[in-house]
């Protein structure tokens, strides 16, 4: 860890004598905060006060760099949507995986689409004095001024962070994960126009809906002290968890799935390869997520967030495997999997708010959690291929439950209340919505469907032609 630090130092140096030398920009000049650089590492603020002193001009363009960040940031978010699409795949059986990535490709699409033409302007309807804090329906987006001048955060007072349309890119890219979270949970039984009429109302009208009572400056964010979600383990994962729990309810479980007798028969997943590649796909993609959330490319609160996102990743795969080890009686590799992801979900609402040792408690417990958890659901057969309930809407609430333990600035009840308001109206949004869908289309495929493979009724092609898979 202290090598790669340093490496980062130096790409820092370089960067820094770039920007210094006017390569990299040469307006909207910012200061580096050596107060704020102090507290995250007080060795390398003395280097930098010592060379300011000598003369060197560690100024740069930090409206240009945010706007970088920023843009990148949200292409490492889309990037978790094929970790998303390959760890569904792996952990499902290869006779759905073609409807598994199809919906994949569906949700990314219309979630980015339809933010743009209901949904940042309902997420974001104005201050508090220009709605009541619950619903403010907005608009299109074509009426962003895409000017620099017309910036929608100011950072740190560090000048100003990004442009209109830079907000919305960043933020659409976290539109559509609610409902892939659902995509996981209700593979392989469902119809696919019933899945992609569900999807779109979900991330067309109920994610931005609840998420705009705090992000939008809504009644969450009213509070007397205000609720704190930093990059949504509630208000996007907890969402998510939820909605996937109401759908899961109505559409039942896998034909075969639970026997006679309380017995639970596994249904393997059929590619852990794929899988494993999700995971670290999305675990990568989670540094833009949290990143990202800084809203700019602020030094101190960049290298806080990446390290305490880090910590709790490798805190909650640690925690998995050693819980599910002594449980299940062998290493099993989907805990594993999912402890990653559980610690990642933890994290996600105080990874700017809690220091590494926070991060990696709140990490491991996140990884017991999840363990625990997806047993619970398969005890009381609630069947969630993936483990998306428990990994996304258990482990969300407790992240942001955890803020309010680990950090005296932000209060235990605002989180509680903030968790259980957004989870509960979550669940509410879905069910209606999936129940309207079961009640006029239906919502799940035939017996011979689901026996054949959704990949096969559904879209007439397989993802592995002419493979056999070997049985025993």
């Amino acid at each position: 860890m202290i090598h790669n630090f340093k490496k980062l130092r130096v790409v820092g140096m370089f960067l820094t004598c770039l920007f210094s030398l006017g390569i990299l920009g040469t307006t909207a000049s910012a200061q580096i905060d050596l107060a704020a650089l102090a507290e995250v590492d007080p060795d390398y603020a003395d280097m930098i006060a010592a060379h300011v002193e000598q003369g060197v001009d560690y100024a740069f363009d930090f409206f240009t760099v945010s706007m970088l960040w920023t843009v990148i940031a949200a292409a490492m978010v889309f990037l978790m949507h094929l970790g998303f699409a390959t760890l569904e795949t792996g952990l499902t059986q290869q006779k759905n995986a073609v409807n598994v990535l199809f919906k994949n490709v569906f949700i990314i699409s219309i979630g980015i689409v339809s933010y743009a033409v209901i949904g940042f302007n309902t997420h974001y309807p104005g201050g508090p004095d220009d709605w009541n804090g619950w619903i403010g329906f907005g608009g299109w987006i074509g009426d962003l001024n895409a000017d620099p001048e017309n910036v929608t955060y100011a950072y740190g007072g560090l000048e100003l962070a990004m442009t209109a349309y830079g907000d919305f890119i960043f933020q659409a890219m976290f539109a559509a994960t609610g409902a892939t979270i659902v995509s996981g949970a209700v593979a392989e039984r469902i119809k696919l126009p019933s899945f992609m009429i569900f999807a779109t109302v979900f991330v067309a009208l109920a994610y931005p809906i609840i998420g705009s009572w705090h992000w939008g400056e809504g009644w969450l964010n009213r509070l007397e002290v205000p609720f704190y979600d930093f990059a949504g383990s509630s208000v996007v994962h907890a969402f998510g968890g939820f909605g996937a729990l109401a759908c899961v309810m109505i559409l039942g479980p896998r034909a075969g799935k639970y026997l006679a007798g309380g017995k639970i028969r596994p249904i393997p997943a059929h590619s852990f390869p794929l899988a494993t590649i999700g995971v670290f796909l999305l675990a990568f993609g989670w540094f833009g997520f949290n990143g990202g959330s800084v809203l700019s490319a602020e030094p101190a609160a960049l290298g806080l967030v990446f390290t305490t996102t880090a910590l709790a990743a490798s805190s909650g795969a640690l925690s998995s495997i050693f819980f599910s080890w002594a449980v299940i009686k062998k290493p099993d590799l989907s805990m594993a999997l999912n402890g990653v992801l559980a610690g990642l979900v933890g994290i996600t609402a105080g990874a700017d708010a809690v220091g590494p040792g926070a991060a990696i408690l709140i990490g491991f417990i996140a990884g017991a959690i999840v363990v625990f958890s997806i047993l619970f659901f398969d005890k009381i057969k609630i069947d969630d291929p993936v483990g998306a309930i428990s990994v996304h809407g258990v482990c969300g609430i407790w992240g942001t439950v955890a803020v309010g333990i680990f950090n005296s600035e932000v209060s235990l009840f605002s989180q509680i209340i903030g968790t259980i308001s957004v989870s509960i109206a979550a669940f509410a949004a879905a069910f209606v919505i999936f129940y309207i869908i079961k009640l006029t289309i239906g919502v799940r495929v035939s017996a011979d469907e689901e026996a054949e493979g959704l990949d096969l009724s559904e879209h007439g092609e397989e993802a592995y032609a002419d493979f056999q898979m070997k049985t025993r």
